[in-house]
């Protein structure tokens, strides 16, 4: 894995694993998704290519096979990752706080304190809709695969447990630790021991259809009770950070 670190084109802030060994149940088959974010140079960001996507390389996206493993790895500059940050996007949040650290830096560790001043009480929203596709997703299929039923309690649980404690957890084993719903042990043994595109033999979509209803209706009512702030107060802090990485880049 420190190979795609090693072999990116451009220095690196961090890197980690986010997808299914993130959210607590890869399958066996299951790729690794490399997660992070990389440093344009300064000649790059103020010439003409530097508002150019293609040009400046805001994004860079690898895929492979190293020592066996499967991996995807996807990295934004720092201004367009920063720029997520001040959104309503949890995904970027998960991939700065992943417990699952492949590559890091000091300035690594300062992203996560000035993160916490990014978490909003409309970061719901990003939760919300990603279960509404994902439930759409579960429910266009036949037979109904787990996976997408997996992500379907993984946000919601996430998105509940944010409005609440002002903490991304992604790990859906470690949520559901306090959300105690037994059949999620079930279905999270079945896409660990299985393939990928594991199915649902005899899937209870009523059941699992009350369900998703239902931690919907608490994920809003999260929302509601809420104490998070309605806008970031990261901005001055992130501009900062950046000022200072592009300086030092031209050193």
């Amino acid at each position: 894995m420190m190979q795609h670190v090693e072999s990116h084109p451009f220095p690196l802030m961090f890197a980690t694993i986010s997808g299914a060994h993130l959210y607590g149940f890869p399958s066996p088959d299951s790729d690794f998704d490399l997660r992070g974010v990389h440093l344009l140079p300064l000649e790059t960001v103020v010439g003409l290519d530097g508002s150019n996507e293609k040009g400046g390389k805001q994004a860079v996206e690898k895929e492979g096979i190293y020592d066996g493993l499967e991996i995807d790895l996807v990295t934004h500059d720092a201004a367009k990752f920063f720029a997520m940050m001040l959104r309503r996007s949890g995904y970027v949040l998960e991939q700065i706080f992943s417990p699952l650290v492949v590559f890091t830096t000091s300035e690594h560790q300062e992203l996560k304190q000035i993160a916490t001043d990014c978490i909003t009480r409309h970061h719901s929203h990003h939760y919300l809709g990603f279960a509404a596709t994902q439930w759409k997703l579960f429910n266009k299929e036949s037979p109904p695969r787990v996976k997408p039923l997996l992500y379907v309690y993984r946000v919601l649980l996430t998105g509940i447990h944010l409005m609440r404690t002002g903490v991304v957890e992604a790990n859906l084993v470690t949520l559901n630790e306090n959300a105690k719903l037994t059949y999620l042990d079930d279905l999270i043994a079945q896409k660990q021991t299985g393939p990928e595109k594991g199915t649902l033999s005899a899937a209870d979509l009523k059941f699992h259809e009350a369900e998703y209803e239902r931690l919907t209706k608490e994920l809003e009512t999260a929302h509601e009770q809420s104490t998070l702030p309605e806008m970031p107060s990261a901005r001055p802090a992130l501009n900062d950070l950046l000022v200072r990485l592009r300086l030092r880049s031209k050193r």
